[in-house]
């Protein structure tokens, strides 16, 4: 059966390729970008079944707007891709304050104004699914990625919540998770001056792997959104879809230490209660 997505920073890497794979195999496809220019190839290609807009999701107002033009054109939009969204790389003290609210307002806030302009829709229309792309970097994180991550966690948390309200009326979630993935996202970093205080430390290190190429990247970007349109078909996916090795290998080691971080201060935890309690 023929479904509608609508993918939000569809222009390039992992949204780019998804509208494809889907307007290939014969679905619907709204696709915002920044520049409507950047699928004239596409719309080309596939006529009506691709509609393009414009939109950049730090401007919540054109958020809301957008999100009703898509469906009224639509009528019915079966899933919501809230991918737009890119990095930030810099250990934290060299970050300018513009870098930082630029961030958040992609990463963070523009996701939370998809999303909340998304869920009146959704009820109308009885139900429906949001796959908000995050990152390995929403569970764990890495030296010169705190604003990045800052962002990944941050959105994270807000879906676990929205989650549970909208449940009951028919709408679920599913949080994408991939590690390190052959896209253009590296080439996309938006890159903060260095201090050479940092130079000796982590910040350092990671700063010279992704600048002389060691810093591995197993992901294949094809395979990734494979498994995110099989889990946007899926009846009832997983809250939280992991992808790559590196992503589940790194995930799987972070979460282990905290779980036995947290055991080890169940006295000190429980002490804390009121006697009465």
């Amino acid at each position: 059966m023929t479904k509608t997505w609508l993918i939000t920073g569809a222009s390039s890497g992992l949204g780019r390729i998804m509208a494809e794979k889907l307007l290939a195999r014969g679905d619907k496809v709204i696709a915002t970008v920044r520049r409507e220019s950047a699928m004239d190839d596409l719309s080309a290609q596939y006529g009506g079944a691709l509609t393009i807009l414009r939109l950049d999701v730090t401007e919540v107002e054109a958020v809301r707007a957008t999100i009703d033009r898509a469906f009224a054109r639509a009528g019915r939009i079966d899933a919501i891709v809230s991918n737009a969204g890119y990095g930030l790389f810099g250990a934290a003290e060299e970050l300018s304050d513009v870098q930082i609210e630029r961030q958040i307002a992609t990463n963070l806030t523009g996701s939370i104004a998809v999303i909340r302009a998304s869920l009146p829709h959704l009820r109308a229309q009885g139900g429906g699914r949001i796959l908000q792309v995050s990152s390995e970097g929403g569970q764990i994180a890495y030296p010169n990625f705190s604003l990045y991550h800052a962002t990944k966690w941050g959105i994270e948390g807000f879906v676990e919540g929205v989650a549970q309200e909208v449940a009951p009326l028919g709408i679920d979630f599913v949080i994408v998770e991939p590690g390190p993935t052959g896209t253009n996202f590296a080439a996309g970093l938006d890159m903060a001056d260095p201090i050479t205080a940092y130079a000796d430390t982590p910040s350092g290190a990671i700063r010279r792997a992704l600048s002389d190429g060691s810093f591995a990247i197993k992901g294949d970007a094809e395979r990734t959104v494979d498994a995110m349109i099989a889990a946007g078909d899926a009846e009832h996916p997983a809250l939280r879809l992991t992808l790559g090795s590196t992503a589940y290998e790194s995930i799987e080691r972070e979460l282990g230490k905290r779980l036995d971080a947290v055991r080890a201060q169940k006295e000190v935890a429980f002490s804390a209660d009121r006697p009465d309690a």
